[in-house]
């Protein structure tokens, strides 16, 4: 499986472990930087690459998935979620990383840098790499919710229960 990588600097010792890892373990990974410290970057340059790295290789139909890094892991996320049809989740433990995988079919995981040690990363990292998506019908109509609104910015409409508390 290809791992796309992106961070900041806040996440650039972290991902370098990570690809030493990733490729001990079998994966190939793909960094798509930073490759050198500086504390003034900016994280959507990495992670949207990473993000659309694992979008080009799912649009081929290539077996891949994405890390993104920072300091808390929240930025890295909106802006890998800003690749139009990738969906990715912040893990926080390993539950949330195996619950991005198994119920939203997660492509990307953000975790935090300054959030978790080396061990822990690394193992939320390989939570979500090992975990498949279930695939049930409640989850995969979720997913194609999103992704009707996504392209064509139309909300899903209300359940019957729901009707009569201010939306129609």
């Amino acid at each position: 499986m290809r791992v796309h990588l992106g961070c900041d600097h806040a996440g650039l010792e972290l991902k370098s472990h990570l690809i030493g890892w990733l490729t001990e373990h079998g994966y190939e990974p793909v960094d798509h930087g930073p490759f050198v410290y500086d504390a003034l970057d900016d994280y959507p340059v990495f992670c949207l690459r990473a993000a659309e790295g694992v979008r080009a290789d799912r649009e081929q139909g290539l077996d891949s998935l994405g890390v993104v890094i920072g300091g808390s892991g929240n930025g890295e996320q909106i802006a890998a979620n800003k690749v139009q049809g990738v969906r990715a989740a912040l893990a926080w433990s390993e539950q949330t990383a195996s619950l991005a995988r198994e119920h939203n079919d997660a492509w990307v995981v953000a975790v935090g840098g300054r959030m978790h040690s080396l061990d822990e990363m690394t193992r939320l990292v390989e939570v979500f790499l090992t975990t498949p998506y279930t695939g049930e019908e409640r989850h995969a109509r979720r997913i194609a919710q999103l992704s009707a609104y996504e392209t064509t910015g139309d909300l899903p409409p209300l359940p019957e229960s729901a009707l009569g508390h201010g939306e129609a």
